[in-house]
C-alpha cells in the first residue's frame, strides 16, 4: 500500500509541475509586447532591484514543488559573502510574513498582477502554511497546505517565477 500511494503522489507531483510549466509558458507568452524569453528575464531582473534587497547575480533562487507545497531557497553563490547571506534572511523572513498573511503584493510588483497562483494564494490566507527558515548560505520559505487547489497554486506560482527568473533560478 505505502509503494502504491508513493506512485500517486509522484505522478500527481509530475503532473502538477508540468502544468506549472505549461502555464508558465502561457504566462510569459501574455506578457507585454513582443518580448522574448530573454528580455522578460532582463526586465524581471533589473524590477527586481526594486523588490529585492540583494542582488540577483550573486545569489540563486531554488524552487522545488512538494506533494503539500512548495519549498523556495534563496542562496548565495559565494558562502563568503555573508552581507548578501544577511540582506537574503531579511527578506525571506519579512515575505514569509506577509505572504502568510496573503499578501503577495511584492512578487505581483515584479512579475505582474496576472501571476498564476497567486489570486488563489492571495485569497487562502490562513489556508497555506508558510514558515521561514535561515539556511547556511541564505533563507528559506516552505509552503504547505492540505487543499489541492491550494498546492496547485502553489506550483503554478512557482512555475511562473522559474520562467521569468530564468538563469537566476532553478528547480530541484
Amino acid at each position: 500500500m505505502a509503494m502504491r500511494t508513493r506512485t500517486v503522489v509522484l505522478v500527481a507531483c509530475v503532473s502538477a509541475l508540468a502544468g506549472a510549466l505549461v502555464t508558465s509558458a502561457a504566462y510569459r507568452s501574455t506578457r507585454s509586447a513582443p518580448a522574448a524569453a530573454s528580455d522578460r528575464e532582463q526586465m524581471v531582473h533589473e524590477m527586481g532591484k526594486n523588490v529585492m534587497p540583494f542582488a540577483l547575480e550573486k545569489t540563486r533562487h531554488i524552487f522545488e514543488m512538494t506533494e503539500r507545497g512548495g519549498i523556495q531557497d534563496v542562496v548565495v553563490k559565494d558562502a563568503a559573502d555573508t552581507a548578501q547571506i544577511r540582506l537574503i534572511r531579511q527578506h525571506l523572513m519579512h515575505e514569509a510574513g506577509m505572504f502568510g498573511e496573503g499578501n503577495f503584493s511584492d512578487p505581483m510588483s515584479l512579475h505582474g498582477a496576472q501571476m498564476p497562483g497567486v489570486e488563489q494564494l492571495s485569497a487562502a490566507a490562513g489556508r497555506v502554511r508558510v514558515r521561514y527558515d535561515t539556511l547556511p548560505d541564505g533563507a528559506r520559505i516552505t509552503f504547505s497546505a492540505d487543499d489541492p487547489a491550494l498546492v496547485t497554486a502553489v506550483h503554478r506560482w512557482f512555475g511562473a517565477q522559474l520562467s521569468d527568473h530564468g538563469a537566476d533560478a532553478t528547480y530541484r
